[in-house]
């Protein structure tokens, strides 16, 4: 089952207050299971744009996921290709590169086993025991970007 749409679900009340509080922690140094702010400049306004994410590590490759679907993060990162991770004073830059959708079964997978609690109900169902055939019908419905060392001149 493919979306007709790119798919994005907007942040309630009780979610902007827990990124406000959780951007806080992350801003004095504390990355509750791997959470960092996450820097990219706007695709528009060219000014840089923060919001937290979750750093998740598959076999020494790390990864951020969208779990809202396309968010203005996501398409800012697509447009930038390159961001900023930020715990507390300690700054790394970044190339990303986006993940092909056949290639997101076990990111997901690793993905939801980690923080099923906290993100599961964006995915609508699925969880850390669904089935590699259950993620790749949804793959297309959650970015992910491999987190990879910035090129040269980045």
């Amino acid at each position: 089952m493919q979306p007709t749409e790119p798919r994005y679900i907007r942040p309630g009340r009780m979610d902007n207050m827990t990124s406000r509080a959780l951007r806080r922690l992350v801003r004095m140094g504390v990355g509750l299971r791997g959470a960092r702010e996450l820097r990219v400049v706007g695709r528009t306004s060219g000014q840089v744009r923060t919001t937290v994410v979750n750093l998740l590590d598959v076999d020494g490759q790390r990864y951020v996921v969208a779990p809202r679907g396309t968010t203005d993060w996501v398409r800012n990162l697509r447009a930038a290709g390159r961001g900023e991770l930020r715990l507390g004073r300690r700054v790394e830059r970044f190339r990303a590169v986006e993940v092909a959708d056949a290639a997101k079964d076990p990111i997901l997978q690793a993905y939801l086993e980690r923080w099923a609690f906290e993100v599961g109900k964006f995915f609508e169902g699925l969880g850390k025991d669904s089935s590699a055939a259950e993620l790749a019908a949804y793959a297309s419905s959650f970015p992910v970007f491999a987190v990879t060392a910035p090129s040269e001149g980045s």
